[in-house]
């Protein structure tokens, strides 16, 4: 008999005792005892549905527990602290926060972060490859030197972001927000830019080993200086005319470099 059959079958028992014992009692006495005694029976059947049914929410996610693979910290506060080298392989951190958090060289391979703030966190030579950072807030986030192949970045919010060195093959930045974001020496093969938003952000240095997508990319002053764009698909004049390129860019071949390139020189204020 389960939980909830045995507190039924007490709360009658409680109530046939009571017609039984009081029967000669008025109408009004014995309303009064079986609406007191209906109320507790009704408040200890839904304690036994809680009980039964796991609904305490505070338990829906491991805020708790230790760094693990594949444990859950969905929508767990975990900022300011360190968590260097943890194992977070598979694990469940959609909505979580690790804002300043320090996960560098952290194993986040195949876990999901969608929608979680990691603003100005550490993840400097982090293993993300076919992680989810979908709609992520990372801005001022460090990702240098990362290995995210095949990871999802796609509408997230990294202005300011850092990938410098990042080994970024296959992943997904459609409709990011990547102003001012630093890629110098990151490998870019078969990256999707599509929708991204690049202005300001560094491309010069990175290394493609194959097509990267720009359609429909914000290219306002993007660093483009000696970058080979030649395998690049979806890139239009318009785009080229707005981005900073130099004499040793390279284009496809049914584009132009514009006779000026509209590059004013470094801002040390970007570097802030």
């Amino acid at each position: 008999m389960s939980l909830v059959e045995r507190v039924a079958g007490l709360a009658g028992e409680g109530l046939a005792w009571r017609r039984q014992r009081y029967g000669a009692w008025s109408r009004d006495a014995i309303g009064q005892k079986l609406g007191i005694a209906t109320g507790v029976g009704v408040l200890a059947l839904g304690a036994a549905f809680l009980l039964a049914s796991g609904g305490d929410p505070a338990r829906a996610a491991d805020c708790g527990n230790v760094a693990a693979p594949g444990l859950d910290w969905s929508g767990c506060s975990k900022t300011n602290i360190m968590l260097p080298s943890s194992d977070l392989h598979g694990a469940n951190l959609a909505g979580a926060h690790f804002d300043s958090t320090d996960l560098s060289d952290a194993n986040l391979t195949s876990a999901n972060l969608e929608k979680a703030t990691l603003v100005r966190a550490w993840l400097k030579t982090v293993l993300a490859d076919g992680a989810n950072f979908s709609r992520i807030e990372a801005y001022r986030s460090d990702f240098s030197n990362a290995s995210a192949n095949g990871a999802s970045f796609a509408n997230a919010e990294l202005q300011r972001a850092e990938f410098g060195g990042a080994k970024l093959a296959n992943a997904d930045f459609q409709k990011a927000e990547l102003g001012r974001a630093d890629f110098d020496k990151a490998v870019l093969s078969g990256v999707n830019f599509s929708f991204a938003n690049l202005s300001r952000a560094t491309l010069a240095g990175a290394v493609m080993q194959g097509p990267v997508s720009f359609g429909g990319a914000f290219m306002y002053l993007t660093r483009i200086e000696g970058l080979d764009l030649t395998a690049a698909t979806g890139l239009q004049q318009a785009q080229i005319n707005l981005a900073c390129g130099d004499n040793t860019t390279k284009l496809p071949s049914w584009l132009q470099a514009p006779s000026v390139w509209p590059c004013p020189p470094d801002d040390p204020d970007d570097k802030d």
